[in-house]
């Protein structure tokens, strides 16, 4: 489809402000899409899936990390090979030891801030609750 196919109501000058609507707007809202920017208006419950996801998924991979680097390492000194795939597993293997050993611990420290987080929110949303109770009398 063409510029010249187009009808002349959807072509609009740059200059004018209806350009300007049509611009995605780049709020706060729009720009910070992560764990933090999660609703916190909505009280929905959410699945323990839902809330650990994340860090059951990296500690999953930094596991088969872990386990890959090990047994490459293993097979580097198990197997007869020729100088140079030897000396390029000793140092791929140690590698994947350490980005393994990394993803692991970090999903396992994750998994307690996001418990602390939920004790935090549950305590909050229970003085919030209070707070209106005590105030609309």
């Amino acid at each position: 489809m063409t510029m010249e196919t187009l009808p002349k109501v959807l072509e609009v000058d740059e200059k004018s402000p209806e350009a300007n609507d049509l611009l995605p707007s780049q709020t706060a809202s729009s720009l910070c899409i992560s764990s933090r920017s999660e609703s916190v208006w909505t009280t929905t419950p959410r699945s323990n899936w839902e809330i650990y996801r994340k860090p059951i998924v990296i500690m999953s991979v930094g596991g088969a990390i872990l386990l890959f680097s090990v047994v490459i390492t293993c097979l580097a000194y198990i197997l007869k090979l020729s100088k140079k795939s030897f000396s390029i597993l000793k140092m791929v293997g140690p590698g994947f030891l350490s980005l393994g050993l990394m993803m692991l611990v970090c999903g396992l420290v994750w998994v307690p801030i996001i418990k602390k987080k939920q004790r935090h929110r549950k305590k909050s949303n229970f003085l919030r609750s209070l707070k209106s109770f005590f105030l609309t009398r």
